[in-house]
C-alpha cells in the first residue's frame, strides 16, 4: 500500500515537446511575396522599355519629319561632289588629316564638364546695339561698312550693295528649342523683316550656329542670290529657295555677282545637322572682293598651313573675320585656339583682324569672354592690329587702317 506506482512520477516524454512546425510561417507566404516582386520589377522593366520606345520612335520621327535637318543629295548632285576631288568614300575631306574621333572617357569628361552650372559661360544678358534699317536703304556707296550681328553674323554694305554672311537670326543653335542653350541677348540689333533688299547670302557650313532654317525662311524672298560651299544648296533649296539663285562652289571656285568677286578658300572643319550625315556638305571660308577693298571671312576652322596658301594666293587683305570661339585644346583641330586665330591672321596678311564666333551662343567650356582677352593679349605680343567692336556696331573698313581698336563693352 506504500509502494506508488513506478511510472507515477514519470511525466510523458512528449508533453514539453512542441509541435515541430508551431514557428514556422506558411511558405505559401513568402511565395506570394516573390511573386509580387517578379510582377512589380517586370511591370517596371515594361514601363521603362516602353518609354525607351517612345523616345526613340518620337527621335526617328523627328529626324526623319522635321525640315530643320535640311534636303537630300540627289545622285546628279554626287556625282558633281565626287568630281571635286574633296569628296571621297561618301564624305567631304579636309586638306589635311583631322582626328574627330574622341575616347569614351574623355567625351564623358566633357559632357560632365557641360552639365556643371558656371555663369561665366553664360551672361545673363549682353549688351547690343540697335542698328537703324534707314542707313541700311540708303548706304553709302563710297564705304565698305561692316555690322556685327553677334557670333559669326554679319551685314556687309558695299558700292550700294548688301550682303549677309551666315546670317543665324535664331534664339537656339539647335534643330529643337529643347536641344540648345538660348543666345545672350533677347533681341537681334536689327530684325529680318527691317531689312533691305538682300544682294547676297554667303554661307560658310551647315551647322546650326550658322545655317538657321527659321531664318532662310524669312529671308528666302528677299535675297537675289545665295553663294555656298557646296553641297549645303540641297537644304536651301528644301526650305524653298529657288534653284537657280543658289550657286556651289569648290574650293578655289570664283563667281562674280553685283559686282563683286567671291572665292571659295579651304577651312579645316565638317559639317553635318542630323545624326548620320556627319561631312555630308562642304564648309569653307571665303574671299570677298569688292575691287577696292578684300575682305577675308574664315567661317569656323581649325588652323592650318591654309591660311598661308590663301594670304600667299589672295592677300593682301584690308580686313579679316577670324574664327575665336567655342574652342578648346580637345578639339583644336577644328576650332582655333586665340593665339592660332591670331597667327592666321598674320598668315593672311591682312591689315586688321576682327576675332569672331563668339559673344552669342555657349558651344565650349570655356568663359564666354575669353576669347577677345587672350586674342587681344597675343595681338599686342605679334603687333597684329585688332578690332573687338560691339555686337550692333558698325565698322567702316576704310578708317581702320592698320591701327588696333578694342572697346571694353565685353571686360566685365
Amino acid at each position: 500500500s506504500d509502494i506508488r506506482h513506478p511510472t507515477s512520477d514519470i511525466r510523458h516524454p512528449t508533453s514539453d515537446i512542441r509541435h515541430p512546425t508551431s514557428d514556422i510561417r506558411h511558405p505559401t507566404s513568402d511565395i506570394l511575396l516573390i511573386k509580387k516582386f517578379q510582377k512589380f520589377l517586370t511591370f517596371s522593366m515594361i514601363v521603362i522599355a516602353s518609354t525607351i520606345g517612345i523616345i526613340i520612335l518620337i527621335a526617328i520621327i523627328f529626324l526623319n519629319t522635321s525640315p530643320e535637318f535640311g534636303g537630300i543629295h540627289l545622285e546628279d548632285r554626287v556625282r558633281i561632289y565626287q568630281e571635286s576631288g574633296r569628296y571621297k568614300d561618301g564624305k567631304f575631306i579636309n586638306e589635311v588629316k583631322t582626328d574627330m574621333n574622341m575616347p569614351i572617357g574623355t567625351a564623358l569628361g566633357v559632357l560632365a564638364e557641360f552639365l556643371k552650372s558656371d555663369p561665366s559661360r553664360a551672361p545673363f544678358e549682353v549688351p547690343v546695339r540697335k542698328m537703324d534699317s534707314k542707313i541700311l536703304i540708303n548706304p553709302d556707296t563710297s564705304e565698305t561698312r561692316i555690322t556685327w550681328l553677334g557670333h559669326s553674323a554679319f551685314i556687309i554694305q558695299a558700292k550700294g550693295k548688301t550682303i549677309l554672311l551666315d546670317p543665324m537670326f535664331g534664339d537656339v543653335p539647335a534643330p529643337h528649342p529643347w536641344l540648345g542653350k538660348k543666345r545672350y541677348y533677347h533681341e537681334m540689333p536689327i530684325q529680318i523683316e527691317d531689312l533691305p533688299e538682300v544682294d547676297l547670302v554667303l554661307y560658310s557650313h551647315d551647322h546650326y550656329d550658322h545655317l538657321d532654317y527659321g531664318s532662310v525662311k524669312k529671308l528666302k524672298d528677299k535675297v537675289k542670290h545665295w553663294v555656298v560651299p557646296l553641297g549645303l544648296g540641297a537644304h536651301l533649296k528644301a526650305w524653298g529657295v529657288k534653284q537657280s539663285r543658289i550657286y556651289e562652289l569648290n574650293w578655289w571656285d570664283d563667281i562674280e555677282l553685283e559686282g563683286f568677286m567671291l572665292t571659295s578658300t579651304p577651312a579645316r572643319h565638317f559639317s553635318g545637322r542630323g545624326i548620320f550625315d556627319r561631312y555630308s556638305t562642304l564648309w569653307t571660308s571665303w574671299v570677298i572682293d569688292s575691287g577696292s577693298k578684300k575682305i577675308y571671312f574664315s567661317g569656323d576652322s581649325g588652323y592650318g598651313e591654309h591660311f598661308k596658301e590663301i594670304g600667299n594666293t589672295l592677300g593682301p587683305f584690308d580686313f579679316a573675320l577670324m574664327e575665336c570661339g567655342q574652342y578648346d585644346a580637345r578639339w583644336e583641330q577644328i576650332h582655333m585656339l586665340p593665339e592660332q586665330t591670331v597667327q592666321a591672321a598674320i598668315d593672311l596678311k591682312t591689315k586688321n583682324f576682327m576675332p569672331i564666333h563668339w559673344g552669342a551662343f555657349t558651344l565650349a567650356l570655356h568663359p564666354w569672354n575669353e576669347p577677345p582677352e587672350r586674342a587681344e593679349k597675343h595681338s599686342l605680343v605679334t603687333h597684329q592690329a585688332i578690332v573687338i567692336p560691339e555686337i550692333g556696331e558698325t565698322l567702316v573698313v576704310e578708317n581702320l587702317g592698320d591701327s588696333s581698336r578694342v572697346s571694353d563693352w565685353w571686360r566685365d
